[in-house]
């Protein structure tokens, strides 16, 4: 790992520990952090709990119990020695989106302000080379980089309430599936049923970090036979 990318740790209360890897958002800050969640989760010190990867750091929770920051920062430091970012690859996942009424109110709205038609702006939706960067806000809130700049509108001045689950919502280069009904002030341009919540405790959600997503189209009657499919199943 080069000089640059050297972290700063940082204790969080009596049983965390925040390591990071750059003050600006970056590819390769990201990759460092997968790189370094993927090596600790293949050799976890005693007495961690959970690790939690975000843009630029990793929390590195344990059990004040059991350990303390000292031995987790010496086991993270160990972990990094030699941590090569290029052989981490995230699975591929795909998430259907329906980009017709009533589901996409604010395509209208986000081709007038890019100057694209609506097929447009969904065709450079589904070009988007998406990656999920982290969870936060609410269990299961993916955010994706990856909204190709041609689409990517800055957030609403004011939050819309009551949206519903599974709507897909852009704001600069970010993407999300809502999984709970929620306000947002990120622009809605579709409907998902893929299920993001996945009723597994081991694996609770669809994504993991690092996991690359690839949205397909789909159209209203495929939207309701999946819906029903999910419900049933």
């Amino acid at each position: 790992m080069s000089d640059r990318m050297q972290p700063q740790f940082k204790a969080i209360a009596d049983h965390a520990l925040l390591v990071t890897f750059a003050d600006e958002i970056s590819e390769a800050a990201h990759a460092a952090v997968i790189a370094l969640d993927h090596a600790i989760a293949n050799n976890p010190p005693e007495g961690m709990i959970e690790t939690v990867p975000a843009l630029v750091n990793l929390l590195v929770s344990f059990d004040p119990i059991l350990t303390d920051h000292i031995a987790i920062e010496t086991h993270v430091r160990d972990c990094i020695t030699g941590l090569n970012i290029r052989d981490i690859t995230g699975v591929q996942r795909v998430v259907k989106v329906c980009y017709e009424a009533p589901f996409s109110p604010d395509l209208e709205a986000v081709s007038t302000a890019t100057g694209l038609s609506r097929d447009a702006v969904i065709n450079a939706h589904l070009a988007g080379d998406c990656h999920v960067l982290m969870y936060g806000f609410a269990p299961g809130y993916a955010y994706l980089s990856g909204v190709t700049p041609e689409i990517q509108v800055p957030r609403k001045l004011a939050p819309v309430r009551d949206v519903p689950a599974g709507s897909v919502i852009i704001a600069g280069p970010q993407c999300l599936v809502t999984t709970l009904m929620m306000p947002t002030g990120w622009s809605i341009i579709g409907r998902s049923p893929t299920p993001i919540l996945t009723n597994d405790p081991k694996h609770p959600f669809l994504f993991n970090v690092g996991d690359r997503v690839a949205f397909e189209r789909i159209d209203t009657a495929t939207f309701d036979r999946l819906t029903g499919e999910a419900a049933n199943a």
